[in-house]
C-alpha cells in the first residue's frame, strides 16, 4: 500500500522479485492505495503489481503461481477522486472499480476481490463502541454481494472477501449464499471465502468477535497490520519517538488510521513494552513475536505484511518460516493481554 509513494517502482519491483524467491505468493493492494491517499497517486499501488506482473509473466512468473488481490473503496466522501468521495458502494461502483482494477493489475481475473469496508455506520479504525444514532441509509448487503456474484459469473473475480467487516455483516453475508444455494441450484450470491480484518498483539478484537465466525462459516483470516504499523518492532519505544522516516512520523497528520487506531498512547506503549520483554525472555525480537504470533491464529489464510525494503522482507519472512508459538507463549501473551486488551483496536 506504500508502492507509489514511499516506495518507487523500482524498489517495489525489487521487493516483489524478493518475495517471489522467498516464496511468497500473495499480493494484496487496493483501488485507492498508495497512502496518504491523493488524487495524484491512487491507482499507482496497482499499476505498479501490474507493470511487475507482466515483465515477470514473460518467464520468470508463472500468472497463476501469483495470488492477486485488490479492493473496491468503501464509502469515505473524503477522497473525490475515486467515484466523487466514494458515496456508496452500490452494484455500479463495484463494477466501475473492478473494471478500473482489472487494467491497472493488466489482467484478466482478480484472484481475491474485496469490499475494503463496510457501506454502512460500524465503529471502525481505533472506535470501539457502537452507536445506533450513526445510522444512516446504505447499500443493501444483499446487492453488494449479487454485484460480486456476477463478476464471479463473468470469470473477472475468482473469490469474494471482506475487510473490516463485523460479525454481523460477515455473517450476513455467508447466510445469503448459504440461503440462495440451499434450493440446489446456483447461488446468486458468492461465497465468502477470506476476512481482511487488523489482527496483532495489540488488536484482537478478531479472537473476541470473529473467530466463531469463521470457524462456523469456514471464512479464513487474512490479517493485516500483523506489526501495528511498526509499533510492534519497538522502533517508537527508543525514547526519542522513533526514527523521521518511520510512517508514523513520516505521515504525521496525514492518514487518519495511523493518527487514530495507533496512537501512541500510555496503554499502547506499556503493551508494547511488555510484549519485547517477553520476547527478549524467550530469546527473540518484538517483531518476531508479533509476526509469528499472527501467524499462529488457528483461522489463518495469510498473514499481509507490508514491509517498507527488502531487508525488512527478508527478516519477515525468516520469522514466519520459524511458525506458530508454541503453547506456553501463546498463554503468557494472553496473561499480558488480559490485563491490557486490545489497545490498538
Amino acid at each position: 500500500m506504500l508502492f507509489g509513494t514511499s516506495t518507487g517502482e523500482k524498489e517495489a519491483f525489487a521487493m516483489l522479485d524478493r518475495a517471489r524467491d522467498h516464496g511468497i505468493n500473495l499480493l494484496d493492494t487496493a483501488e485507492m492505495y498508495p497512502v496518504p491517499q491523493s488524487a495524484e497517486s491512487q491507482g499507482r499501488s496497482e499499476v505498479i503489481v501490474g507493470n511487475w506482473l507482466q515483465s515477470r509473466t514473460r518467464g520468470a512468473v508463472r500468472r497463476e503461481d501469483v495470488v492477486v488481490a485488490t479492493k473496491v473503496t468503501g464509502p469515505s466522501g473524503q477522497m473525490p477522486w475515486i467515484r466523487g468521495g466514494p458515496p456508496r458502494v452500490d452494484a455500479r461502483a463495484i463494477r466501475e472499480a473492478c473494471e478500473g482494477s482489472l487494467r491497472r493489475l493488466q489482467v484478466d481475473c482478480i484472484d481475491i476481490y474485496q469490499v475494503h469496508w463496510p457501506d454502512r455506520y460500524v465503529p471502525m479504525f481505533g472506535e470501539t463502541l457502537y452507536d445506533a444514532s450513526r445510522r444512516y441509509a446504505s447499500v443493501s448487503l444483499e446487492e453488494q454481494m449479487i454485484a460480486l456474484g456476477s463478476l464471479v459469473e463473468e470469470g473477472k473475480v475468482r473469490r469474494v472477501g471482506l475487510s473490516n467487516e463485523t460479525p454481523w455483516g460477515l455473517t450476513k453475508c455467508c447466510n445469503l449464499h448459504a440461503a440462495s444455494a440451499a434450493g440446489g441450484g446456483e447461488s446468486r450470491y458468492p461465497r465468502i471465502h477470506y476476512l481482511q480484518n487488523a489482527y496483532n498483539l495489540l488488536c484482537r478484537s478478531f479472537d473476541a468477535s470473529l473467530a466463531e465466525c469463521c470457524a462456523e462459516e469456514r471464512v479464513s483470516l487474512l490479517a493485516y497490520s500483523p506489526l501495528a504499523m511498526g509499533l510492534l518492532t519497538g522502533k517508537y519505544h527508543d525514547g526519542r519517538g522513533g526514527p523521521p522516516s518511520a510512517r508514523l512520523n513520516l505521515y504525521r497528520g496525514r492518514y487518519y488510521e495511523g493518527e487514530q487506531r495507533y496512537a501512541r498512547t500510555p496503554r499502547v506503549m506499556e503493551a508494547v513494552g511488555r510484549y519485547a520483554a517477553l520476547a527478549g525472555r524467550h530469546g527473540m525480537t518484538c517483531t518476531e513475536l508479533a509476526i509469528r504470533f499472527a501467524a499462529s491464529c488457528d483461522h489463518l489464510g495469510s498473514v499481509v505484511v507490508g514491509a517498507t525494503s527488502c531487508d525488512q522482507l527478508d527478516q519477515v519472512a525468516a520469522y514466519a518460516r520459524k511458525g506458530r508459538l508454541g503453547e506456553a507463549l501463546l498463554r503468557e501473551i494472553d496473561l499480558i493481554h488480559r490485563d491490557l486488551g486490545s489497545p490498538a483496536p
